[in-house]
């Protein structure tokens, strides 16, 4: 089915506060969201994926341990990501319910370590990416990091929090000072009702 651009769950301004500029969100939503729904649209048009689910497109396009992913994979899965992300800010929702914070203490050992491990994570990825807290097959929360457009749909987890660490999303804010991105990102953007209610069991 075709690619449709969502409309932001919150104003263009709505995260400035939390140290996401509406210049940013501008940018990013309307031209780069917008090229990868674009750009997906016409390259699925007339092939076997045109009717197919977005999640159905991304599993079958992916490629396991390919150096360059298929044009379909690449705007259909940061299609995905980006309706993720998103859906994972926003102005309110800011405490960490009680459930989803103990879940990580268990997980991680407390809640600043998985921060330090999140932001580890987002900062070692080599080049344009995200990070990921995950659920894997067997209910454990993991943390990981994938290359351009891939995303945890490929390995079976559930992504629960996803961090753009392509440029586009950070460098008029934070220019190229990515650790503070992501730190900012986790203390000031993250809506942590939504990672909650993505928990599956």
């Amino acid at each position: 089915m075709a690619f449709e651009l969502p409309e932001l769950p919150y104003a263009y301004d709505a995260l400035a506060a939390g140290g996401m500029s509406q210049e940013t969100l501008e940018f990013h939503h309307d031209l780069h969201h917008k090229a990868y729904v674009d750009n997906g649209n016409k390259l699925i048009a007339d092939t076997q994926w045109e009717n197919s689910a977005l999640e159905e497109i991304i599993t079958g396009t992916y490629q396991a341990d390919a150096v360059a992913q298929n044009g379909i994979f690449n705007n259909a899965s940061q299609h995905w990501n980006h309706i993720q992300f998103w859906e994972m800010m926003g102005p309110s929702g800011r405490e960490m319910p009680s459930e989803l914070s103990s879940a990580i203490t268990d997980q991680f050992g407390s809640v600043d370590a998985f921060k330090e491990a999140f932001v580890a994570a987002g900062v070692g990825q080599f080049g344009s990416g995200w990070c990921w807290l995950v659920q894997q097959a067997d209910g454990s929360l993991a943390i990981t990091k994938t290359e351009n457009g891939v995303n945890p749909l490929c390995f079976g987890q559930i992504a629960l929090l996803g961090c753009d660490v392509w440029e586009h999303s950070y460098y008029i804010d934070f220019r190229n000072k990515r650790p503070a991105y992501l730190t900012n990102f986790l203390d000031n953007l993250v809506n942590w009702e939504n990672v909650a209610s993505r928990v599956s069991g």
